[in-house]
């Protein structure tokens, strides 16, 4: 390649990698952290064999990127994280397993209940007000009930 990419060094991968752990704390995307670990792998393999190439150098970026990518979510999959609060940003599941009395009559397998200073829409067999109901599942804002017992 040109004259001016010859003397690319290990260094040189480093502040690549500086600038992309920055980038990953600037940007709430949890991707530039593996590019940046490839190329600070990337450095080091350039400062243990100083001859490499540029093209072999950004090869081995690629390859390294790629893989950490990879190996990052696969680990995600196996290990998915695990919180006190599980239902924290999943607000209906909150209330699975909790009873509620009708507010509106389920009629042809829809009705309303009031849970604190919200009204939910409820689908189960046809009740009318006032009965008591049971959440077993939520279906994107749609509480799925049934009779209690």
């Amino acid at each position: 390649m040109g004259d001016w990419l010859d003397p690319v060094v290990f260094w040189h991968w480093w502040i690549l990698a500086g600038v992309l752990l920055i980038i990953e704390l600037t940007m709430p995307a949890f991707f530039f952290l593996w590019l940046g670990i490839a190329a600070a792998a990337t450095g080091l393999i350039v400062l243990v064999f100083p001859g490499i190439s540029l093209e072999t150098q950004l090869v081995m970026f690629a390859i390294l990127s790629l893989a950490a990518v990879v190996a990052w979510r696969k680990y995600r999959e196996t290990h998915p994280p695990s919180s006190d609060q599980p239902n924290l940003n999943r607000r209906g599941h909150q209330y699975v397993g909790r009873t509620f009395t009708l507010e509106a009559p389920i009629v042809n397998g829809v009705g309303k209940v009031t849970v604190d200073d919200s009204t939910w829409r409820v689908k189960g067999p046809d009740l009318p007000a006032g009965a008591t109901v049971r959440v077993d599942d939520v279906d994107g804002v749609v509480f799925i009930v049934s009779t209690p017992g």
